[in-house]
């Protein structure tokens, strides 16, 4: 499979995956905004391995949705749509995702 179609098939995953992921968001926030002993609470959580495994997927996805769209927008005006630079920006967007979700992980695990 060429790096373009993986990377744009992603970028729908992610999408799909962030979308199913706002009510959870939004729980968490507002929990964690209820006073100090709710967000000892929700910081708490994280102390679980499979909780901090999905904090990181989910950064994952916000980043690598991001920088994937920002590609789609920039090949609609004609920017890094040549093969070659195409091949370039995906590769560069699955790459920077994957750096971005190792960040997270040092910064959580």
């Amino acid at each position: 499979m060429p790096v373009g179609a993986f990377t744009s098939i992603m970028h729908r995953i992610t999408g799909v995956l962030l979308a199913l992921g706002i009510p959870l968001s939004v729980y968490l926030l507002d929990r964690s905004l209820q006073g100090p002993q709710a967000y000892a609470e929700v910081t708490g959580w994280f102390d679980n391995l499979a909780f901090r495994i999905a904090a990181i997927a989910s950064v994952w996805a916000l980043a690598h949705h991001l920088l994937a769209g920002i590609r789609h927008m920039l090949s609609d005006i004609d920017i890094g749509s040549q093969l070659p630079a195409a091949r370039r920006s995906a590769w560069m967007v699955n790459l920077t995702g994957l750096v971005v979700a190792l960040l997270a992980a040092g910064a959580l695990l």
